[in-house]
C-alpha cells in the first residue's frame, strides 16, 4: 500500500470511530445517547489505535499534519513530501465524516440542536475566547506531539500492539486536557470534516463557524513545531 493511500484511509478510520463516537452518545434516539465525555474519550483512543495499526507500515501512521510538521522539523521526514500528505489527511478525513453522515442521517435530522449536530463534525470551544482557545490548542498539541517524538524514538517490543501507547496517549489528552476546545490536536481532523459539515444536507442544521475554524488548524501547527524544536535541543 503506498504512503499515501495509507494516510487516507488511516485518517479516515480515525474520523469513522472518532466523530462516530460523538455521534453515538451526542445525537438524539443514539442508542448511545448521553453516553459522556469518557465514552467519547475513550472511543477518540480506540480510533487513533486502529488507525495507526492500518497505516504504520506504509505510512509511518502520521495521521496529523501537525504530526508531519513535526517530523519534518526534526529531520525524519521530507520537506517536500509534507503537501501530499496533508492532502491525503485532509481528504481521508472528509471521506470519513461521509462515512459517519451516512450512518447516522436519521439521527442528525432528528437533532434539533444545531451545536450538536456540528459537534459530531468539528470541535468548539466551551468558553469562547479565540486567544486563549488557541494557546489552549497550541499547549496541548506540544505535549502530544513531543510525548509522540520520545514514543517513536522509543524501541518498542509490544509487536502489533506498537500503537498502544500512542491510542493511551490520545485518551489522556482527552481525560486531561480536552476539556475548553475538545482537543483538535489536528488541523485535518477539523477542518475536514467542518468543510463535510458546510456541504452535507441536515435538517436544522446550523453555521459552520468559520470564524473559529483557523484556531484548531493553526494552535496545533504552532504546538507541534514547538515541540519539534524542544525534542532536537533535548535530543
Amino acid at each position: 500500500m503506498s504512503p499515501l493511500i495509507a494516510e487516507f484511509i488511516g485518517t479516515s478510520l480515525v474520523i469513522i470511530f472518532g466523530n462516530g463516537v460523538v455521534a453515538n452518545v451526542v445525537l438524539v434516539k443514539s442508542k448511545g445517547q448521553g453516553g459522556g465525555w469518557m465514552v467519547i474519550a475513550t472511543g477518540w483512543s480506540m480510533a487513533v489505535f486502529i488507525g495507526v495499526f492500518v497505516s504504520a507500515a506504509s505510512s509511518g501512521a502520521h495521521l496529523n499534519p501537525a504530526v508531519s510538521l513535526a517530523l519534518a522539523i526534526t529531520g525524519s521526514f521530507q520537506w517536500q513530501q509534507i503537501p501530499s500528505y496533508i492532502l491525503a489527511q485532509l481528504t481521508g478525513a472528509a471521506a470519513g465524516q461521509l462515512v459517519v453522515w451516512m450512518v447516522y442521517r436519521q439521527h442528525f435530522d432528528a437533532t434539533e440542536d444545531p451545536e450538536g449536530q456540528k459537534a459530531c463534525f468539528c470541535t468548539a470551544p466551551a468558553i469562547r475566547h479565540l486567544t486563549h482557545n488557541l494557546l489552549t490548542e497550541a499547549i496541548a498539541t506540544f505535549v502530544f506531539v513531543l510525548a509522540i517524538l520520545f514514543i517513536s524514538g522509543a524501541e518498542m517490543k509490544l509487536g502489533s500492539l506498537d500503537a498502544l501507547p500512542v491510542a493511551l496517549l490520545v485518551l489522556g489528552m482527552g481525560l486531561s486536557l480536552g476539556g475548553p476546545t475538545g482537543y483538535a490536536i489536528n488541523p485535518a481532523r477539523d477542518l475536514g470534516p467542518r468543510i463535510m459539515h458546510a456541504i452535507l444536507p441536515m435538517r436544522g442544521k446550523g453555521e459552520s463557524d468559520w470564524a473559529y475554524a483557523w484556531v484548531p488548524v493553526l494552535g496545533p501547527f504552532v504546538g507541534a513545531a514547538l515541540a519539534a524544536i524542544l525534542f532536537t535541543f533535548l535530543k
